[in-house]
């Protein structure tokens, strides 16, 4: 499927068709994990450390509609401080179309942190409609568990010396959370990827060269077989490409 997004006739008729293209599979039976990144050109995930310079309204409004469509959204302890996450925010359009969709008002965000190194002071913690799911290991000290579970966040061990990925969507799943939109950052994705526990890569194209030494969009351990992805969408808007990359299983 190859179609040309931009522009079209009113808001609403890109909102629909934006909807049929990340459409998750209607009642998944088991966690669904779907990747959302943007790079530039020459393969960099940030400029001057921040995927926000790499971004376009379009892709905003893209990132905004995974959200609405997903269960929860996964992200690392990393990228939710460099890129300020606070709490999903609930808007009368999120919130009519999670109605539509049978989810709840807003998605929580799930947070991996091995060492539960998520500042107190955190938005996602001060600034949000819905607790924090915090994936946590054992050796995380008992100190920075009890703090985050005091300041509200629902803490999860799922491991002993790092976040057991496998453990940890399953725990969602457990709760009812199985589209789950990943929002990165890179080393999450990486040891997604080396689990292969990704279902789709939803990917961004951004019209720049950056040089520089900016780092690519997976970074894990390695050593696994490539995993074979299919084409499912392409759009493009503004000079970006929206990709989307399903995973081929036998």
């Amino acid at each position: 499927m190859v179609d040309r997004l931009w522009p079209v006739d009113g808001a609403e008729q890109v909102d629909d068709r934006l909807e049929e293209y990340y459409a998750y599979p209607e009642a998944p039976q088991r966690p669904w994990v779907r990747v959302n990144f943007i790079s530039s050109l020459d393969g960099a995930v940030t400029v001057e450390g921040s995927s926000r310079g790499l971004s376009a309204p379009i892709d905003q409004r893209v990132l905004g509609l995974i959200r609405d469509l997903s269960d929860v959204v996964l992200v690392g302890v990393r990228t939710a401080v460099v890129e300020g996450y606070r709490g999903v925010k609930r808007t009368e359009v999120r919130a009519a179309r999670r109605q539509r969709l049978g989810r709840s008002e807003v998605p929580p965000i799930a947070l991996v942190t091995a060492r539960a190194s998520l500042p107190l002071d955190s938005p996602l913690l001060t600034d949000t409609l819905v607790p924090p799911i915090v994936f946590t290991a054992e050796a995380a000290p008992k100190q920075r568990r009890a703090a985050l579970a005091d300041a509200g966040a629902d803490v999860v061990v799922a491991g002993d010396e790092t976040v057991d990925l496998r453990t940890a969507l399953r725990e969602l799943a457990a709760r009812g959370l199985r589209r789950i939109g990943c929002e990165g950052g890179p080393t999450l994705f990486g040891h997604l990827v080396d689990a292969d526990l990704v279902d789709e890569l939803c990917l961004t194209l951004s019209p720049m060269l950056t040089s520089g030494n900016a780092g690519r969009i997976g970074a894990g351990a390695g050593g696994v077989p490539p995993r074979r992805m299919r084409l499912q969408s392409v759009l493009h808007a503004e000079s970006l490409l929206l990709l989307r990359y399903a995973r081929m299983r036998e």
